[in-house]
């Protein structure tokens, strides 16, 4: 059994991996800084010691920096050591986490260290910053219910992934205020089909087209079917 311990490391001595597919929106990055700041908790960020062709030395950290700079800050000290395999680390998951430690004044930062190559690395890339469930409606809503009672919908907005509004909603569907109803089922449309002579369909194309109502319906099939139906009409009496 490999045993992991998280390490507190310098902010400084985390790089970026160059090819860390993962992107946040500002907006969701935001959040992710309010939660970090308002708490003080945060997931260890998952890390690997440097590969030496990626940070061999001073220089290449540097380098790393002014070809990341979005990624965060890293240190400019020259006198700083990053050549020993545990003085350099690159970020496998963890990167905006890291980002937001670091506007947030963050010297230190929790870290899982794995010993791990690139092909591993690789895979890890494609699959944790992507892999992920979804919610169980009852549960979530039972959960933005004792929410909301701790807290204005307006506050937990600049926490959670959800607009106020949609915070609002939701702990009101689950205290029974608002009703779930379901949509109606779409009536079945019944196919008519006629075969024409070219003089008949001139007729019956006059006819449907005097017959319709502007903007009656969405489609010119429905269209159609409301005029044909508008003329059955006229003759559908009583023998």
């Amino acid at each position: 059994m490999v045993n992991n311990p998280i390490q507190s490391i310098p902010i400084e001595n985390l790089i970026p991996h160059p090819d860390n597919p993962n992107r946040m929106s500002k907006k969701k990055f935001t959040k992710l800084i309010r939660n970090i700041e308002r708490t003080g908790r945060y997931e260890p960020l998952l890390v690997r010691p440097c590969p030496a062709t990626d940070c061999h030395s001073p220089q290449d950290a540097l380098r790393y920096c002014e070809m990341y700079p979005e990624q965060g800050r890293r240190s400019r000290n020259p006198d700083i050591d990053v050549g020993g395999k545990h003085d350099c680390f690159q970020i496998i998951n963890g990167h905006y986490r890291w980002k937001a430690l670091s506007q947030l004044g963050y010297k230190t930062v929790d870290v899982v260290v794995w010993d791990i190559d690139d092909e591993e690395t690789d895979i890890l890339l494609a699959t944790l910053n992507c892999l992920g469930g979804s919610d169980v409606l009852e549960k979530k809503l039972a959960l933005m219910n004792r929410l909301t009672q701790r807290h204005p919908s307006r506050d937990l907005a600049k926490w959670l992934p959800h607009t106020a509004g949609q915070i609002h909603r939701l702990a009101q569907m689950n205290s029974g205020r608002v009703p779930r109803i379901k949509p109606p089922k779409p009536a079945l449309a019944h196919p008519a089909v006629f075969f024409l002579n070219d003089a008949q369909k001139a007729v019956v194309d006059k006819a449907l087209l005097n017959a319709r109502e502007p903007q009656s319906e969405k489609t010119r099939a429905a269209r159609n079917a409301a005029a044909l139906t508008m003329i059955a009409k006229q003759f559908n009496v009583e023998s």
